[in-house]
């Protein structure tokens, strides 16, 4: 299971999403962003949120680490933000937390070269698990010490707000025109070759035995095998989704990555290379 933690202090909001996640200390005196159970997309969000996280992690990718957080509501009554308070009102027990990544800058694929190995095996992955959230809008990576984290995952694994028949979700087209690395040109053959094979039903099972009990609550009592058998349907139904997401890699965006133009030349020079 995750490791669980208890937040000892409100430090404070972060408003670049939705939900409204804040940013808080734990008695492991670590600093954690917190994603509350009681924000308006409710807990499903918190479990797609692990399911891919986990998974993005067993494939080789870079994520933050994923605790639970013990809320006691008690801890926003002195904040000024009635909106703050409520939330935390609304959030008391199990919530999702990622790791605090001091430093970390937002991923810009002008100025950070990820090369197109990496491109692909993002795009691809955001193709298995429907992410549309990774666009040039909000890449939704972090760069840290050079290396690229993914972050934000709630809203993919969309089949499970109304518990589709698994092939057809499975099939389902994926609209990579929006995708943040297009112009990178990502290699999405090689990733397909690189990161299917490792999509298994255990790697996906282990992924999903991380959600709490709790969160799971009301869903249908299969509810974590038809995580594993929807997931492993999307794999075995790429001839139906890679052909449109390689169509759109092949197309790129206007401008495609590059440092020229972004920085001055004495500064680009200097820009590190993400490590990959």
């Amino acid at each position: 299971m995750l490791r669980h933690v208890t937040a000892t202090r409100y430090v404070a909001p972060l408003r670049e999403g939705g939900s409204l996640p804040g940013l808080m200390e734990a008695d492991d005196l670590g600093t954690y962003v917190v994603k509350f159970h009681g924000a308006g997309q409710g807990r499903k969000v918190l479990v797609a949120e692990i399911v891919v996280g986990e998974l993005a992690r067993t494939l080789g990718f870079a994520v933050p680490e994923l605790v639970t957080v013990e809320l006691d509501p008690d801890l926003g009554l002195a904040e000024p933000d009635q909106e703050v308070q409520e939330l935390l009102r609304r959030s008391p027990g199990l919530n999702l937390g990622l790791d605090f990544l001091p430093g970390a800058l937002d991923f810009d694929p002008l100025a950070f070269d990820p090369g197109s190995e990496f491109a692909g095996r993002v795009l691809w992955f955001d193709a298995l698990v429907g992410n549309v959230d990774r666009s040039w809008r909000n890449s939704n990576m972090l760069l840290w010490h050079r290396t690229p984290y993914l972050i934000d995952h709630g809203a993919t694994l969309t089949f499970h707000h109304a518990w589709t028949d698994p092939e057809t979700w499975a099939r389902r087209p994926f609209d990579a025109a929006d995708h943040v690395l297009l112009g990178a040109h990502p290699d999405l053959d090689a990733a397909d070759a690189a990161l299917a094979p490792l999509v298994t039903a255990d790697a996906v099972r282990a992924a999903v035995a991380q959600v709490p009990d709790a969160w799971l609550d009301g869903e249908p009592p299969d509810a974590r095998e038809r995580y594993v058998e929807t997931l492993a349907a999307r794999v075995a139904a790429r001839d139906a989704w890679l052909p449109g997401v390689r169509e759109a890699a092949a197309a790129g965006r206007p401008r495609p990555i590059t440092r020229e133009g972004r920085a001055p030349a004495w500064l680009a020079a200097r820009l590190p290379k993400v490590r990959r």
